[in-house]
């Protein structure tokens, strides 16, 4: 292709053998694949390539019947078959040790996290008993906290009958 009158070489000249963009003569150049045939892109012929699946294939389960999806013979995890954690009275711990008595709710949060903690580890005796634990101690806590109330009632009025007293004899004393 040539562009008007160009002399021997002008800029519209092609070089000699070939244009640009072709490709070298078939001594191996770029792109090709060498003639021995291991390649980069291809399979050994040995059959044990990347994209083959090995006999028993991924994702499987294994023939023991175990797996990571399957639940244990217990019937769950961390407890007796078919069983569930007793309530560990944790609202209750938490309530009764901030409206009541703080150093008995504070012994009946430490017995509600004890629930869990051994139920898990499969101490299901101990785990009831820290339930029951739990539930003395914020029971406890919600006396300790009425009987608390009632001696700051009484002490509030014995302030006020004190001080209407002692007003009422400075005021006779004038």
């Amino acid at each position: 292709m040539s562009y008007g009158n160009q002399g021997d070489g002008g800029y519209g000249a092609q070089p000699p053998g070939g244009g640009y963009g072709q490709q070298p003569p078939s001594s191996g150049g770029y792109g090709q694949q060498p003639p021995s045939g291991g390649g980069y892109g291809q399979q050994p012929p040995t059959g044990g390539g990347y994209g083959e699946q090995p006999p028993g294939g991924y994702g499987q389960q294994p023939p023991s019947g175990g797996g990571y999806g399957q639940q244990p013979p217990g019937g769950g995890y961390g407890g007796p078959p078919g069983g569930t954690p007793p309530d560990n009275h944790l609202v209750a711990a938490i309530l009764t040790t901030l409206f009541c008595c703080l150093p008995i709710g504070i012994v009946s949060i430490v017995k509600s996290s004890q629930v869990n903690q051994k139920w898990q580890v499969g101490d299901f005796a101990g785990a009831q008993q820290a339930s029951e634990e739990a539930k003395t101690w914020w029971k406890r806590a919600i006396i300790g906290g009425v009987i608390q109330y009632i001696l700051i009632i009484i002490g509030v009025v014995l302030y006020i009958m004190l001080l209407a007293s002692l007003s009422a004899s400075y005021s006779s004393s004038l």
